[in-house]
């Protein structure tokens, strides 16, 4: 399993913009073969802020995410609402 969180950050004055961008990709993301969960955060404190985190059966299952036409759109929705690049770590799981 592979779990993908990216830390979202908007630009000034541009987060209900931003907010919806994120949630439409919330449905086609759950959706999709491979995908275990898709979870969007606002944080309370930073309302900049948005962070994913994300459950991918296998790295083949992320990166067909990562190439789906729903997160291309996102992406090109999202440029000029974005206050940075956004961050993304890929973790794998400790027992």
């Amino acid at each position: 399993m592979i779990r993908i969180m990216a830390r979202i950050t908007a630009r000034a004055g541009a987060e209900k913009e931003l907010l919806a961008v994120l949630q439409d990709l919330l449905l086609p993301s759950r959706g999709e073969e491979g995908c275990l969960s898709y979870e969007l955060f606002h944080n309370q404190d930073d309302p900049l802020e948005f962070v994913t985190s994300e459950q991918w059966r296998d790295q083949a299952a992320a990166d067909a995410h990562l190439a789906s036409p729903h997160v291309a759109t996102a992406i090109a929705r999202a440029g000029e609402l974005l206050g940075q690049p956004p961050l993304i770590h890929r973790f794998t799981q400790v027992e």
